[in-house]
């Protein structure tokens, strides 16, 4: 008996070929999908010649001269009355007189990097190309010279800005919006280095947001190599635009090993903008002294989380005018969440002065606002911080008590004297402290005075217990000690179990 295939039966056979077929077809794109994609993630182009050869004409070489002044005393140095001594002046006086006379003043070059910003001839570079320079020299990638004026300076952000008078317009570079850039994003430097002229490097961003030793510092770090010479160079993202100044290497032996730092374009940009307007720059001034907040300080006030930035003092000015108090936390500036003290301080420093800010303060366990009105950090800069005055208590007879790790002492007319504390000034002074307490390990020392417990003026050893005592009650492990050395404040927060 033969069996027979039917129609129906052929049916299901004829439609598992599309079926294949469909299913092939989709493993194919989906494997040209994720080739797709890993080109796209890996970014790499295929050559920075477009960019070098369109950009290259706004870069500049940089050299300075300046005159150095020779020493007035050009005879070696040895005992008046040495039997040396007439030996030494022979020597020199050999070839005849003016042999040991003051030479005359030497002129010392030095090279750096920069990068024209607009057509009329302003350029950017760093700081510390130009410091102290008697004269500037600029030398374009086309091949001609001119010298530069000094517009302005910022040794904060170690940038400068110097202007060419020339006849014809000249080529120039834009800023790009470094916030955007990603760690990863492929970058491109050019410069001056070790004096070669001309030169161009590569590589990728290899972090955001570093730091070395500025307040307003905002660095890219990248391994694209640069070098000394390269200083004051731009750094450029793959749209042509400029991300960063090259300013620093870290390298042991002088040369780069693939750590530069280029200070972020949104650091430089406002800065040139001022130095070109005013010559200077102009940052907000808010007017306290600020300290980071700790786990253990947030435990002490009752805050809900370990950021925002601890106010240790509010000498006379913007803040103290609008309220602001010593062991408030700021949680808020402008409407911007504030993590930590470094970004008050960017913030505050970016914002207009004489601008009326909201300013979000944590306060006895509530949250408020005040409107503070800034003032000019400049202005300020070389004010003395004020120290906190009597509020018109009388301290009671000297007594010693050990608590918390720490024997401490009403503060004493002579003991005033002794630790340098002004006149009038209340509070403990730290006499001793066990070195095997918290309060050592978190940097107690004696000669410290202790002027605030829980947030209130102590000036007595019942005061501060009572503190304590009411810190337990409320069911917190540590209290917040508002500590002063030679007048410098900071809150230490301290275990109470």
């Amino acid at each position: 008996m033969s069996l027979v295939l039917s129609p129906s039966n052929r049916g299901p056979q004829k439609a598992a070929m599309p079926l294949r077929a469909f299913v092939v077809t989709l493993i194919g794109a989906l494997a040209l999908l994720v080739q797709a994609t890993a080109t796209q993630a890996r970014g790499a182009p295929e050559s920075f010649a477009d960019l070098a050869e369109r950009f290259s004409p706004a870069v500049v070489n940089i050299t300075t001269t300046t005159v150095v002044e020779a020493s007035t005393d050009s005879m070696p140095m040895v005992p008046e009355g040495s039997p040396f001594q007439d030996f030494f002046e022979d020597f020199m006086n050999r070839n005849g007189p003016g042999q040991g006379q003051p030479q005359r003043p030497r002129k010392s070059q030095a090279l750096g990097s920069g990068f024209v910003i607009s057509e009329d001839g302003y350029i950017v570079t760093n700081n510390h190309v130009i410091e102290g320079a008697d004269e500037i020299e600029i030398e374009f990638f086309e091949d001609f010279t001119l010298p530069a004026t000094l517009v302005g300076t910022d040794p904060k952000t170690d940038i400068a800005l110097l202007k060419v008078e020339s006849d014809v317009p000249l080529k120039f570079v834009s800023f790009g919006d470094s916030d955007i850039a990603r760690v990863g994003d492929w970058v491109m430097a050019m410069g001056n280095p070790l004096g070669q002229g001309f030169s161009v490097s590569a590589g990728i961003i290899s972090q955001r947001g570093r730091a070395l030793s500025g307040i307003y510092d905002d660095f890219i770090q990248t391994d694209a190599a640069i070098n000394r010479g390269n200083s004051g160079g731009p750094l450029f993202n793959m749209d042509g635009e400029v991300i960063g100044v090259n300013t620093a290497i870290l390298s042991p032996n002088g040369g780069s090993i693939g750590i530069g730092f280029s200070m972020a374009s949104n650091v430089v940009s406002k800065v040139v903008n001022q130095l070109q307007e005013f010559g200077e720059t102009r940052r907000g001034w808010l007017g306290v002294r600020i300290q980071n907040v700790s786990d253990d300080v947030a435990e002490a006030m009752g805050l809900a989380a370990a950021k925002g930035a601890l106010i240790t003092d509010v000498p006379e000015g913007p803040s103290k005018e609008a309220g602001l108090e010593s062991g408030d936390v700021i949680l808020s500036f402008d409407n911007k969440d504030i993590d930590d003290p470094d970004a008050l301080v960017r913030t505050v420093g970016d914002t207009e002065v004489g601008k009326a800010v909201r300013v979000t303060v944590f306060r006895d366990g509530k949250t408020k606002t005040l409107m503070v009105t800034l003032g000019r950090r400049e202005d300020a800069e070389n004010a003395s911080m004020p120290q906190d005055g009597s509020d018109g208590a009388t301290p009671e007879a000297p007594q010693s008590v050990e608590l918390m790790g720490l024997t401490l002492q009403p503060l004493t007319d002579d003991l005033r004297e002794q630790l340098g504390v002004s006149a009038g000034t209340d509070g403990l002074a730290v006499v001793e402290v066990d070195e095997a307490a918290e309060a050592f390990e978190k940097g107690l020392r004696a000669g410290d005075v202790i002027t605030e417990a829980g947030q209130e003026k102590v000036t007595s050893v019942a005061d501060l217990e009572a503190r304590v005592e009411a810190a337990r009650d409320a069911g917190r492990n540590t209290v917040l000690l508002l500590v002063r050395r030679s007048g410098e404040p900071r809150f230490v927060a301290l275990g109470v179990n």
